[in-house]
């Protein structure tokens, strides 16, 4: 018998499974669970869309396409980035690519070398640190934490960064938090930053999606442009997860180097989708809008209910999710959510799955109906009323 895990690479075979997809694969053995854990809109795209996507097939636009992405995507992104968030890029300086998370692992590819260093503020998303380790990079959690509002402080960044750092990554607005990044927070961060030679992977695929202040990318700061890499995509703003399309923004000696790993793993992101998206970028303006409004309202439901029955929440100022703390009720975030799943059939994430500072708190999304959330949440309350 072979065996396969001495023949496979070690660091693929080290890898620990997605907390997230782990957990839900439990989920899924079971009937009538209501899931408030998987970060996807339940909304459908909007039509203008699906109907430039339809039009593109009935015009037989099934081949592939340049490797970063069709030039008339390129300039709407560069138009997109410029309208809504000041950014001066050039069409050249912007690839396209398979969802945000492909964006994600160029950036870290293209830039860590075995033994590099890469700060990751934590809780965060589940993929960054995986990708650091399959690179042969070492990923630094920096703790965030609720007393700060889960913003990176330049104090916590500062003390961080030692000579083998090559790289920040910057998750804000963030999930699985919700926390945002206000300007001095970013100026903050950006005196510290100016005065190395550290890249930063600004993951701001949640960026329309904050409720109050207008989110401001690191990259619009002055000298920060130069040394960011603006990661983004459709999926989250125009409810499109399924599309599987992202792009990046990054000085075009960076975009450069990039699209040549991106050929060779990818060759192009899916035609279908690229015409797509021109469509979401020219004409959905409104009907994002519109979702954000929809989110705002199941937050603070969401938010309020859980205060209510005794879990402390914090208010989350951007994405769709909230971080609320169980310390309350004795359990750990593993026994908490695996508890919840068979007492009650509610689905939710440990806060572990973030990294290791996520102990003591559960994810749960918002990105449901009105009526989805009443009833799981009732459920919550019950389960929470009998321990």
């Amino acid at each position: 018998m072979m065996d396969y895990e001495k023949q496979m690479a070690h660091s693929a075979v080290a890898l620990r499974p997605s907390g997230i997809r782990q957990f839900f694969s439990l989920a899924a053995e079971k009937k009538d669970v209501i899931s408030l854990g998987v970060g996807e809109p339940d909304f459908k795209t909007p039509w203008a869309i699906r109907k430039a996507a339809i039009d593109s097939l009935d015009r037989g636009r099934t081949w592939y396409t340049a490797n970063a992405g069709l030039a008339e995507l390129q300039v709407e992104i560069v138009a997109y980035l410029r309208r809504r968030f000041g950014l001066e890029y050039a069409p050249e300086e912007v690839l396209v690519t398979v969802g945000g998370s492909e964006a994600i692992d160029l950036s870290i590819r293209t830039f860590v070398n075995p033994g590099d260093e890469v700060l990751i503020p934590q809780p965060s998303f589940v993929c960054y640190e995986p990708i650091v380790q399959l690179t042969g990079g070492v990923a630094v959690p920096i703790v965030t934490r609720e007393e700060d509002e889960f913003r990176l402080t330049a104090k916590a960044l500062r003390a961080a960064i030692t000579p083998k750092t090559k790289a920040l990554v910057f998750p804000f607005p963030n999930n699985p938090t919700g926390g945002v990044m206000r300007r001095e927070d970013l100026e903050a961060v950006a005196a510290v930053l100016r005065d190395t030679e550290l890249m930063v992977f600004a993951d701001e695929i949640y960026a329309e999606l904050t409720y109050g202040e207008k989110h401001i990318s690191i990259a619009s700061l002055e000298g920060m442009q130069e040394r960011t890499v603006l990661i983004s995509g459709f999926s989250k703003t125009f409810a499109m997860t399924g599309w599987r399309l992202g792009y990046l923004a990054a000085p075009k000696e960076v975009t450069d180097v990039m699209c040549k790993v991106h050929q060779y793993a990818i060759m192009c992101a899916p035609t279908t989708s690229q015409y797509a998206a021109i469509e979401a970028l020219r004409s959905c303006e409104e009907a994002v809008g519109e979702m954000v409004g929809e989110y705002n309202l199941r937050r603070r439901l969401v938010v309020s209910r859980l205060n209510e029955m005794g879990l402390h929440c914090f208010n989350p100022q951007g994405a769709f999710y909230v971080f609320p703390s169980i310390q309350s009720t004795g359990l750990t975030s593993q026994q908490f959510c695996e508890r919840l799943l068979y007492e009650k059939n509610v689905a939710v994430v440990p806060g572990d799955a973030f990294g290791a500072c996520g102990e003591g708190f559960v994810r749960i999304s918002y990105s449901y109906s009105v009526e989805h959330l009443r009833e799981a949440l009732g459920r919550i309350e019950a389960f929470i009323k009998g321990l």
